[in-house]
């Protein structure tokens, strides 16, 4: 399998069903961190149901309909990246991502999700990718940032968790002004 440099002993991985013990670990660690804004991860509990996660997560890459990716850091799962709502046909996808509490501020979902969207346009056509984030999500936002995407829209209380109806943000780049911000990157790294 593959295994993608992000830097500063960071890698880009698969997730895969065999990584249960591991992602439970990781959930454990920043489930209070990650909870805040997104449910993801709060059915895992145990070794059984952090199986089953990855094994939905296996199923939905193979029918090409999403795609999750692990941060390691020095060897230790932290986070991750995923497209959901996959759509090849259409060209749209969705990005997300999460991390728990220690590995933040290194910029590591930055970079990842570089990959991942370029993967997403150059590899497999894709021409819209959206971000949604709660509005009090500030460092999800602060990456949509700095992607170079642009903020179409706030979906008003549209997103009922922990007893708050929490404002969305809607955030797009297209594959043209992706290979640009790619470009301008590029050219700001040298």
């Amino acid at each position: 399998m593959y295994a993608i440099s992000l830097g500063d002993g960071a890698e880009l991985r698969p997730l895969e069903p065999w990584h249960a013990a591991e992602f439970l670990a990781h959930l454990e660690r920043g489930r209070e961190f990650i909870g805040r804004f997104i449910p993801f991860g709060a059915q895992v509990v145990d070794a059984a149901s952090a199986r089953e996660t990855l094994q939905r997560y296996a199923d939905q890459r193979a029918a090409d309909t999403a795609s999750h990716h692990g941060i390691w850091l020095d060897g230790k799962l932290v986070g991750g990246v995923l497209t959901l709502h996959f759509d090849a046909a259409t060209g749209n996808a969705e990005v997300g991502c999460w991390l728990e509490p220690a590995a933040t501020g290194r910029g590591l979902v930055t970079r990842a999700m570089r990959i991942l969207i370029d993967w997403a346009v150059e590899e497999r056509g894709i021409h819209r990718v959206e971000w949604v984030a709660a509005s009090g999500n500030v460092p999800s936002i602060d990456v949509a940032r700095r992607l170079g995407m642009t903020r179409d829209g706030v979906r008003r209380q549209a997103h009922p968790y922990g007893g708050v109806r929490h404002d969305l943000e809607v955030w797009s780049i297209l594959a043209p002004e992706w290979r640009e911000a790619r470009a301008r990157a590029e050219h700001n790294d040298h």
